[in-house]
């Protein structure tokens, strides 16, 4: 019975072999780009690790930090990204006065979710490690939220979070 049941399994094996197209070539592994702090942000700024890095360089170097929450397959964070890296007077001003972190997951902070946990979201900290919730968006039920057409607001609120910086010394 055993021996039987070889046989056959063997010459099952033996015909699905064969019938198999010889001229197919094997899946090619896709070569993905290793994934940047950046994750399309701005790959020529720099960009903290971690919350308490940033945190770190905040306040050692005095400057505000920005922080953005994001997911890679939400299309709202995906067309806030687009807008937020093609603004090239947001991206000068991100890499010479703030300390830049993007997250793609919450924090344990609940002062960087003051009105929910949605996105995308912008948050302002100053180097006493204060959240600037007077820095907003233009919405009331997601204070904290940009959208592509907003760019002019959030350079405005950047300008903002800068001057409360060199205004609190």
């Amino acid at each position: 019975m055993i021996k039987g049941s070889l046989s056959v399994f063997i010459v099952l094996v033996a015909l699905t072999c064969s019938t198999a197209k010889p001229d197919e070539k094997p899946m090619k592994k896709e070569k993905m780009k290793p994934q940047t702090l950046s994750r399309g942000w701005g790959d020529q700024l720099i960009w903290a690790q971690t919350y308490e890095e940033a945190l770190f360089w905040a306040r050692s170097r005095n400057k505000p930090l920005m922080i953005i929450f994001h997911l890679s397959d939400c299309p709202h964070s995906q067309a806030l990204k687009k807008a937020f890296a093609s603004d090239e007077t947001i991206q000068n001003l991100a890499d010479k006065d703030f300390i830049l972190l993007n997250l793609v997951f919450e924090t344990t902070d609940q002062h960087l979710s003051p009105d929910g946990q949605y996105v995308p979201r912008i948050l302002f900290v100053d180097p006493s490690m204060t959240v600037r919730a007077d820095i907003v968006g233009r919405y009331s039920n997601r204070m904290y939220a940009y959208e592509p057409s907003d760019m002019k607001l959030l350079l405005s609120n950047m300008q903002k979070a800068k001057m409360f910086v060199k205004a609190e010394l």
